[in-house]
């Protein structure tokens, strides 16, 4: 049951994470999945391309194609400016959520009678 928690969690922030990697810089799909892979937002890059198809058809990301130097063409993704006003919301209004649901699940205190 643990996992199925951190699975909900994740499908709730793993757009708001491709597009806070994506203002850094464009990236490529392999080097996307890594970064988010390694510390477990997705489960590997089976699952990232459905949400960057879903980024792309919404008008928050991009896609264009750059040579690697050492083998095929690859493609990479940046954000749009539409793309940008979305992650601008979601991290103005990222800390207060947080701050939120902290007060529900925190630790209890003890109450004395």
């Amino acid at each position: 049951m643990i996992a199925e928690i951190g699975s909900q969690l994740r499908k709730g922030v793993v757009e708001y994470c491709i597009l806070g990697s994506l203002s850094r810089e464009p990236m490529y799909g392999w080097q996307l999945a890594e970064s988010l892979s390694a510390p477990g937002v997705i489960a590997g890059i089976g699952t990232l391309y459905p949400v960057l198809t879903r980024l792309r058809e919404g008008g928050f990301i991009t896609a264009f194609e750059k040579s690697s130097g050492v083998g095929p063409v690859r493609k990479y993704y940046r954000l749009t400016p539409a793309g940008i006003q979305k992650l601008a919301a979601f991290r103005e209004q990222w800390p207060s959520f947080v701050t939120t649901v902290s007060n529900f699940v925190g630790e209890e205190k003890s109450v004395e009678h």
